[in-house]
This record gives structure tokens, sequence and C-alpha cells, in this order.
């Protein structure tokens, strides 16, 4: 696979773009102090090496009924089952995002559910028919996720923090808020006049649904999704299980996070363990770097971890499955 080294350029306009996709071409050359048309051809010249693989819309399930759960899965090595059962997690309308990892577990992936017992009833049947494949299988609940954004393209010590997960809300989407959120989670970046086009409404009518899609936190944030691979770094899961965790400990925990030039999700889980760190890392001995320096940081409160490294991720239908009722 071919690996690519960016320039400070690069870095600045991949850093902006994770902040907000959204943001003018023009907007974005006075930040990176350059020409509109070579930031234009820059993005471009990144989304065809295929170092930008997507302009992301981050959407809170929570806000639209949806309770999200994990599954956590080790497997036997048969191959070719492995692949079978691959094809049939990516049909599975409820299943939001799917991990492939090495370590701890062979595979992770979320379900949305708008409840507890639908959720119960869908995994079983599930993974039912795939006993002959499944070793460990662990079940769990995101209580909450605070996202930040990419801070290591300019190894930056502070972030915006985005939390999605949290409380349930029935959000009612009308049709027009139901078609501009699902042109925006194929293309976060597509333009406004483009977008209003599409969805036949005024440009003015437009921007004020997104900005109400936003205030409600439906929306979150605009990002892009890269191919870590090509930037020579590896994407790395620390499970971590806690000795106690009282609130001032905690908010100390997601300072760190927040400050650490290397996170991207710092999860609360209910589940065997209790959080669910992860970072972008040069290699394994780099996160074994970052995890002495957070048990040196907290060794009263972190009991034992355990990792995986993610191998790749995809996000599944029930991204787009959760917008589908209010289309029409």
């Amino acid at each position: 696979m071919t690996k690519f080294v960016l320039d400070m350029v690069d870095r600045k306009i991949l850093s902006e773009l994770d902040k907000n996709c959204r943001i003018s071409t023009i907007l974005l050359a006075k930040k990176v102090h350059k020409s509109r048309e070579t930031v234009k051809y820059r993005i471009q010249q990144l989304q065809e090496k295929g170092i930008i693989q997507g302009f992301i819309t981050s959407i809170n399930p929570n806000k639209l009924g949806y309770y999200m759960f994990k599954v956590y899965l080790k497997l036997e090595n048969i191959p070719e089952e492995k692949e079978k059962f691959l094809q049939t997690l990516r049909t599975d309308t409820a299943i939001y995002w799917i991990g492939i990892s090495d370590g701890a577990f062979d595979l992770v992936f979320a379900v949305l559910s708008k409840s507890i017992p639908e959720y119960y009833s869908n995994v079983n049947s599930l993974l039912s028919g795939w006993k002959h494949l499944i070793v460990t299988r662990v079940l769990g609940s995101m209580v909450d996720t605070e996202q930040y954004n990419k801070k290591f393209f300019l190894e930056e010590k502070n972030s915006k923090v985005h939390t999605f997960g949290g409380d349930i809300f029935s959000y009612t989407l009308d049709p027009l808020d139901g078609k501009i959120l699902t042109l925006l989670a194929n293309d976060a970046r597509i333009p406004i006049l483009e977008l209003s086009r599409k969805v036949k409404s005024s440009v003015d009518i437009v921007r004020t649904r997104i900005k109400k899609l936003e205030e409600k936190e439906i929306i979150i944030a605009y990002r892009i999704a890269v191919d870590f691979n090509l930037l020579h770094k590896e994407f790395f899961k620390a499970i971590v299980y806690f000795r106690s965790l009282s609130q001032k400990e905690e908010h100390a925990l997601g300072e760190w996070m927040k400050c650490n030039p290397h996170s991207l999700y710092y999860i609360r889980s209910l589940a065997p363990w209790d959080a669910e760190l992860e970072f972008v890392v040069d290699n394994y001995p780099h996160f074994n770097q970052i995890m002495n320096d957070l048990k040196k940081q907290f060794p009263h409160m972190i009991r034992n971890t355990e990792h995986l490294i993610m191998i790749s991720e995809y996000w599944m239908p029930a991204y787009r499955e959760i917008l589908k009722g209010s289309e029409k």
C-alpha cells in the first residue's frame, strides 16, 4: 500500500476540515494562507489519493429515539465463515458501525434499537446462526461518547468536544429535515445551493433548518474520514477497567483525553469494563507510551487495561436507516 508524506499545508487543510468540513473554500484558504484555487486542488488531490475517504455529518441517534448498543466478538479462525458473517452484518439495517480488530476481540459492532427488548431479540436472532464461529461474545451499552477533532495532524494539545449518546429524545423530523439530513449524511460538504436545489427548497429555509438541527444536537459535527494507513498511522482502542471513579476523577480523565494530541474518542460504557479510549498513533510502542502515561497520571483510578488495534471500520446501513421514515 502506498503511503504519503503530507506537507504542512495539507496537514492544516485536513485539520480545519475535520473541525468543520462545511467550511467554505474561501475561508479555508485564508486560514491556511493559500489561494482558493490551491486549496481546492489540494482537497481534490487528498481525495484522489484516498487519504480523505469522505465528508461525514455526525448525527446523534439518541436524539432520534435510538439507544446504541455494542457487541464484542472473538471468532474462530475460519476465514471463509468470517467473510460470510461480515457479509451478513453489512446488510443488517440495525447495525450502525463495524470495526474489524486484532487483540482482545476480532470484531466490534454497534447496534441501534428503540428499546432494550428489541435489541436483545435482534442480537440473539442475528448471532444464533453463527454459534460455530463465535468463541466469545460480550454485550454492552454506550452511555455517551466524547468525540475529539483529529489533533494529530498538527500535534494540537486541545480540542473542541462533541458529545453524542446521552438521554433519549424522540425528535420528529418532517420530510424536509429528513431529506436534508440524508444528503448531508452522504456528503457533509455539499454546497448549500446544491443542497437546496436537491431538496426543492430555498437557501434561506435550508440554512435555517440546518441551524435548528444543530441547536437540537441532532447534527453534532461535520468531519472527515481518513485512511490512517496511508498516513503511516495506527488506530488503537484501549479497554479500561476502573477501581473507582469519582466525579472529580472523571472530569480529570476527560480533560487529559481532550488535551492528548492523539485521542479520538472517550466512550463511557455499561459493559464488563468502564470505558473505551481511542487513539491514532504512529505504532504500538507509541500507543504503549500513551497508556503508560495514562496509568501514571491516574494510578488510583485505573485497575487494568486491554487493547485492540482497529484494522478497518465501516459506517453501516443504520446510519441512513434512521432517517428513512422522514424522507417521504
